[in-house]
């Protein structure tokens, strides 16, 4: 039987660091930390998220302004607003909601962000870093919190079979990226891999985000593996993973659950990030 990853009780260590970091910025160096949200539309999720991150951002002592637009601005009117937030020294997180509008390229106004102001972490420069294996300004938020639930558990990566379903740009690939920076084995599947069961079954540490209700089966999860659910699947039985928790927990040593696993690491890491722009930003 595997103990649970307790991602609420993490992500609340991680924000109340934070917190007093931020204090101590104001105290000793007068600086406000500060986010602004780009939302585009009413998109019913986003919405949700984005209070969410209000919230966070408040009972840390970030600064917390969002911007709203309508469902049908254009392109050409939302490139002015991210670059006035480029250029505003007082905002030093930016963060675009996702998803965008079908009208509005999503690659052009990611990429319009300044990498020093990036706190999402997808800026076509902060991926590039950490594919090459540098340090960039800032990694993506989910990925960079799914590495903290794992080391949570004291588990050594380095040498482990780590095997991740999903290949998004948010999640997968940066995921990957970062597990083999420490030294694992890394295999990305997806939905199209040629025996998948037997892919996950080899892993050690097992990285499920994929976007479908317990697409992982338990029978799927080796004896004693290390397993992460990143999806949030809304049902008519309610919220459920990538991952099917019951039949998984039989063999996996840890495991995260859904709700209270990765989700709260997100907006945790988020706050971070924007603390450490804060402290980077010129003065």
């Amino acid at each position: 039987m595997s103990q649970i990853i307790n991602g609420k009780e993490i992500a609340k260590k991680i924000r109340e660091g934070v917190a007093k970091e931020v204090a101590e910025l104001k105290l000793k160096k007068e600086i406000m930390p500060k986010l602004v949200v780009v939302l585009v539309g009413e998109d019913p999720a986003s919405q949700v998220y984005v209070r969410m991150k209000e919230k966070a951002c408040k009972e840390a002592g970030i600064i917390s302004e969002i911007l709203r637009y309508p469902v049908d601005l254009e392109e050409n009117k939302l490139i002015p607003v991210i670059d006035k937030l480029n250029s505003d020294a007082s905002v030093h997180g930016i963060l675009v909601q996702l998803p965008l509008p079908k009208q509005i390229n999503e690659k052009n106004i990611l990429a319009r962000v300044s990498p020093s102001k990036d706190v999402d972490g997808l800026h076509i420069e902060n991926l590039g870093k950490l594919l090459k294996g540098e340090n960039p300004d800032f990694v993506a938020c989910t990925p960079s919190g799914i590495i903290e639930l794992i080391l949570s558990t004291g588990t050594e990566i380095k040498g482990k079979r780590a095997v991740v379903v999903g290949r998004s740009n948010i999640v997968g690939k940066p995921v990957a990226l970062l597990l083999l920076q420490r030294h694992a084995t890394v295999t990305i599947c997806h939905s199209r891999t040629a025996d998948l069961a037997g892919a996950c079954r080899q892993a050690e540490i097992l990285v499920a985000a994929v976007g479908k209700p317990k697409m992982i089966k338990g029978d799927w999860v080796g004896k004693g593996a290390v397993v992460i659910d990143v999806g949030v699947n809304r049902t008519d039985a309610g919220l459920v993973g990538d991952v099917d928790f019951e039949g998984a927990k039989e063999n996996a040593s840890y495991i995260t659950p859904v709700p209270g696993g990765v989700g709260p690491m997100t907006i945790a890491m988020l706050l971070k990030n924007t603390l450490i722009a804060a402290q980077k930003a010129p003065r």
